[in-house]
C-alpha cells in the first residue's frame, strides 16, 4: 500500500508551522541561510535611526517648545561637516547592504551542478510538483542534504512560492520559466504558499514540503508513482482527487462552490450555460478536465484551467470511477 503520510488536507496545513527560530522569522531547515545576515542588518539600522530620529525629535519638541516671554533665536543654517556626515554614512551602509544583499541573491541564483531538479507549476489555486520519472504531486517532497532546483512557470496569472523554513521566495510567470534552488539539511514537513495574490482562493494555495532521508524518498517516490496500480481506481481516483487540488472548487457534500459538486453528479442531465443540456458521463467528465471551456453547466463562470498535459488518460479513468461512487 502507498505510504499517506505525505498526504495533507487542506485544512491541516496551516498547523505546519514549525517550532523554534526568532521572533523575525521561522526556524531555518537549511544551513547558513543567505538572507538571513541581510535581514538582521537591514533589521539593525532602520531600528537604530528609527530611534535616534523619533528619540532626537522628542528631545527637541520638549527641549525646545515655544515658552511665554522667550522669543525666537536664529540659527545656523548651514554645517558643512554636518551635511558631509549624514550623506558619507548613510552612503556607506547602503553600500554594505547592497554588497551583502547583492552577494546573498547571486548565491541563491546560481544553483550548484548534480541538482535534483523538479517541474512546478502554478495554477489557480494549485501547486503541481513534477519529478524526474513523471510523477506528479501537489506536494513537495525532497531528498535531506541534496541540492534540489526547482523550474518554475505559471498557466495563468502571476504566482510567487514561499518556502519560509528554506528561505526560498520566486515568482512563476506565465510564458517563462523561472528557477530557484535550496539545500534542505533537516528532515521533517514545512509550509509552502504563494504570496503573489491571484485570486479568491489565493489564501488556500497552500502545500507541504516534506524533507525525507535519502533512502525514505527513494521508496516515497517509487510507492508514490505506483499507487495508480497497486490501489483500486475509485481509491486512487479519491488520493487525485486531493492531490490535485480538485477540493479546492468542487465539493463532495453536496456544497456548491466556484464548480458544482461532484455528490450525485455523474449520470445526471445538467442545464449548460448557453442553454443546451448535457448527461454527464466519462465523456463529459474527460472533456471538463482537458476542455473545461467547452461545456460549462448553467450558474457557474469559465474559471477552471486546462489539465491538458498535466494529467494522463489513467488518472482521468481514476477519477472518472471515484465521481462514480460519490452518490
Amino acid at each position: 500500500m502507498i505510504d499517506l503520510d505525505g498526504l495533507y488536507s487542506l485544512a491541516e496545513l496551516p498547523l505546519l508551522a514549525q517550532t523554534g527560530g526568532s521572533f523575525w522569522l521561522p526556524d531555518a531547515a537549511t544551513k547558513d541561510p543567505a538572507m538571513d545576515p541581510v535581514f538582521y542588518l537591514i533589521l539593525a539600522v532602520c531600528a537604530l535611526f528609527f530611534f535616534l530620529v523619533v528619540g532626537l525629535m522628542g528631545l527637541f519638541v520638549v527641549r525646545y517648545a515655544r515658552r511665554p516671554g522667550v522669543k525666537p533665536q536664529k540659527t545656523t543654517t548651514h554645517h558643512t561637516l554636518l551635511e558631509i556626515v549624514w550623506s558619507v554614512i548613510p552612503l556607506i551602509i547602503v553600500g554594505v547592504i547592497f554588497y551583502q544583499g547583492f552577494a546573498a541573491y547571486m548565491e541563491m541564483q546560481n544553483a550548484p551542478s548534480g541538482c535534483y531538479e523538479i517541474r512546478v507549476t502554478g495554477r489557480q489555486w494549485q501547486w503541481v510538483f513534477t519529478y524526474p520519472n513523471g510523477y506528479s504531486d501537489d506536494n513537495l517532497h525532497v531528498p535531506v542534504d541534496l541540492p534540489v532546483k526547482l523550474t518554475m512557470t505559471s498557466t495563468d496569472v502571476i504566482h510567487s512560492l514561499w518556502i519560509p523554513a528554506l528561505r526560498v521566495k520566486m515568482d512563476l510567470v506565465p510564458g517563462r520559466y523561472t528557477s530557484v534552488w535550496f539545500r534542505a539539511d533537516k528532515e521533517g514537513t514545512y509550509r509552502l504558499l504563494c504570496t503573489e495574490y491571484c485570486g479568491d482562493e489565493h489564501s488556500n494555495m497552500l502545500a507541504a514540503v516534506v524533507v525525507h532521508s535519502a533512502e525514505d524518498f527513494q521508496e516515497w517516490l517509487k510507492g508514490a508513482a505506483d499507487y495508480l496500480t497497486t490501489l483500486p481506481p475509485a481509491e486512487a481516483g479519491k488520493i487525485l482527487y486531493q492531490r490535485r487540488g480538485c477540493f479546492q472548487c468542487h465539493s463532495t457534500d453536496g456544497t456548491a462552490g466556484t464548480g458544482p459538486s461532484l455528490l450525485g453528479i455523474y449520470g445526471r442531465t445538467h442545464t449548460l450555460a448557453d442553454g443546451g443540456t448535457v448527461v454527464v458521463d466519462d465523456n463529459y467528465i474527460r472533456q471538463s478536465i482537458l476542455e473545461p471551456q467547452a461545456k460549462i453547466l448553467a450558474g457557474y463562470q469559465p474559471v477552471m484551467s486546462t489539465y491538458q498535459g498535466l494529467v494522463t488518460d489513467d488518472e482521468i479513468t481514476t477519477l472518472i470511477e471515484f465521481i462514480k461512487t460519490l452518490k
